[in-house]
Parts: structure tokens; C-alpha cells; sequence
């Protein structure tokens, strides 16, 4: 009887880790793990140096309430991740030319609220994000989408690639 009992106990136990395992991935922990924790300053650009990624302001300066500083104050850790991956994966240089500083669009998803960044439109940064990623038609502004697997979405405003990453 104990051994029936253990064998129908194991069974259910085995069904619940299943159940767990195909419901895991519907789980929208995606967009958590994509915006992760707000870092500061330092704490972004010691990551980008590291990882080889430089930034330019036309200021010279990190002000986040200064529309000419490149500011990563308050930025998404998955934000920064992401700029990091995309420049692993592409083999390209990096360099941001805009943060969460003031004086871009607002929005959910916005510079401010730490889930974009700009960065120079290089040939090789072009070419990977043209070659890499789905073309997703047109933003409102008119600048050309593309799309990758992860929903993070490039569009090429007319001096810089757009990157919001969910």
C-alpha cells in the first residue's frame, strides 16, 4: 500500500513539473528580465566600458534633465545588456549617442523610462541590423522598423538607429 501510495505521489508530482514546465514559458517573465533594475550612471557606464561600448554627447556631459548630455541615469540593466549583446553578436562598434536623458518622445517604452538608447549608424551596425533582423514596415515618423526574435525593435531615425528594448 505505502509503495502504491509513493508510485501515485511520484506520478503527481511528475504531472505538476510538467504542467509547470509548458506553462513557464506563457509566463510574460520576458519584458521583466528585458527591463530588469534601474542602474546609475556609474554603474551603466563601468558595464559599457567594459563590454568595449563607447557614448558622445554633444554637451559632454551625463546631465539626465540636460537635453545635450548622453545620460544612462535610471537605464533598464536589461537595456544595457542588450546593447552589449548586440554588439557581441554584430562584431561592430558601438557607440551611444543617446540615453534616458531629456528631450526625446515619451511613452511607456521611452529614453526617460530606461528601455532605449541611440546609437551611430555605421555601416556595419546597418548592415547587421538590415541582414539580421525582420523588416516591420514603417513607425509612425516614417522610420524603417526591423524586428528581432525578442521583440526588440531598431529603427533608423535620420542620424542614428533607435533601439527599444522590451
Amino acid at each position: 500500500m505505502l509503495s502504491t501510495h509513493l508510485s501515485v505521489r511520484s506520478r503527481l508530482a511528475a504531472v505538476a513539473l510538467t504542467a509547470v514546465a509548458v506553462v513557464a514559458p506563457l509566463v510574460t517573465a520576458d519584458a521583466a528580465a528585458a527591463s530588469g533594475t534601474k542602474l546609475t550612471q556609474a554603474q551603466a557606464a563601468r558595464k559599457l566600458r567594459a563590454a568595449g561600448i563607447s557614448w558622445t554627447s554633444s554637451g559632454h556631459c551625463s546631465d539626465r534633465n540636460n537635453r545635450r548630455c548622453t545620460s544612462f541615469s535610471r537605464i533598464n540593466s536589461g537595456t544595457v545588456n542588450g546593447i552589449i549583446a548586440f554588439k557581441r553578436a554584430s562584431h561592430c562598434a558601438v557607440t551611444i549617442t543617446g540615453g534616458t536623458e531629456t528631450g526625446h518622445a515619451s511613452g511607456r517604452y521611452s529614453h526617460w523610462n530606461g528601455y532605449k538608447v541611440d546609437i551611430s549608424p555605421t555601416p556595419c551596425v546597418t548592415n547587421y541590423i538590415k541582414h539580421t533582423f525582420r523588416y516591420a514596415g514603417k513607425r509612425g515618423d516614417g522610420a524603417p522598423m526591423y524586428k528581432s526574435s525578442t521583440g526588440n525593435i531598431y529603427a533608423r531615425e535620420s542620424s542614428h538607429w533607435d533601439i527599444t528594448y522590451r
